[in-house]
């Protein structure tokens, strides 16, 4: 769904794992709920936005998913196959290419001179000691992360050991459908920017990230449950209330990886109601729901919103 920690509710881009792409994903923590009963949705996280002559479909996604949640919707799939363009947060072309994953893996490192331990508080390094032995990750393989990269790789193992896997995500999905029927791909936003929304954190700020991160790693599992029943019934008023609730306890980082980046992504979008075929954008689920949510704001330009 998106604006999460990159798996998590809380931040947004996305997180790194071995291959696991780095993308926004406050909601990919809906992923974990595949694992219990799924009910017959009512609806699709799916909306057809119309307007100055225009048409485009936008999706809300979920950035890691298991194979028993495939296939997708019939909605989703043919709302794509109608579309001529795909619109993500970022082109997963760009992200995947050998330059970017260095990029992401060097931006993420500390400088020679430092180690964790040196860069972030006792307790907060012995949140991260008793969590690694937990996963069995080695800590002195951590100890070159920036506190947000370290955030982002334990949220993606937990994930990742739990059987989710980022090349069954949704923006995964649909980028291997437009690269088999040859459809364009575009990219609201580059993975330089999406990394400097973590990387530009002051230390104090990716401390508490990662602390807050390692805390709710057990309590998230609780709530998956009723947060994918609300994604799968396409139920945005429940999806709001559990995932804006989270993500608003943090002011800045409510602003910082949620509010600010729809702003910037709302004139592209507007864009694409002027071309002659129909856009298919697919964005974290919490991009979409609330007040500052993509919906709400393209209803108050005047365009029409109708959920699929």
């Amino acid at each position: 769904m998106g604006v999460n920690r990159l798996t998590g509710r809380r931040a947004g881009p996305a997180r790194m794992w071995g291959r696991t792409p780095v993308l926004p994903v406050f909601v990919a923590l809906v992923a974990l709920a595949l694992l219990a009963p799924l009910r017959a949705a009512d609806h699709s996280f799916l909306w057809k936005a119309t307007g100055r002559g225009g048409t485009v479909y936008l999706a809300g996604s979920v950035h890691m998913l298991s194979q028993n949640y495939y296939p997708l919707d019939a909605a989703l799939e043919s709302s794509f196959k109608d579309a001529d363009l795909l619109v993500e947060e970022v082109d997963l072309g760009e992200m995947l290419a050998p330059e970017s994953q260095l990029q992401i893996l060097t931006r993420g490192m500390l400088p020679a001179n430092q180690t964790l331990d040196s860069v972030i508080s006792p307790s907060t390094y012995a949140l991260v000691t008793k969590t690694a032995g937990g996963l069995g990750a080695p800590m002195e393989a951590l100890h070159r992360f920036k506190p947000w990269m370290l955030a982002i790789a334990l949220e993606g193992l937990v994930l990742q050991q739990g059987g989710f896997d980022p090349n069954l995500g949704i923006d995964k999905h649909f980028y291997d459908l437009a690269q088999s029927a040859a459809k364009p791909v575009q990219g609201l936003e580059t993975v330089e920017y999406q990394l400097s929304r973590f990387d530009e954190m002051t230390m104090p700020q990716q401390d508490r990230f990662l602390a807050d991160t390692i805390k709710e790693l057990d309590t998230e599992k609780t709530s998956v449950s009723k947060l994918a029943d609300a994604w799968k019934a396409g139920d945005a008023a429940t999806v709001e209330q559990i995932v804006l609730k989270d993500l608003k306890s943090d002011p800045m980082m409510y602003q910082r990886l949620l509010v600010e980046r729809n702003r910037n992504w709302l004139p592209k979008l507007e864009a694409l109601f002027a071309r002659t075929g129909h856009a298919f954008v697919v964005v974290g689920a919490a991009h979409l729901v609330g007040p500052d949510g993509l919906l709400q704001m393209l209803k108050a330009k005047g365009y029409a919103v109708e959920q699929m």
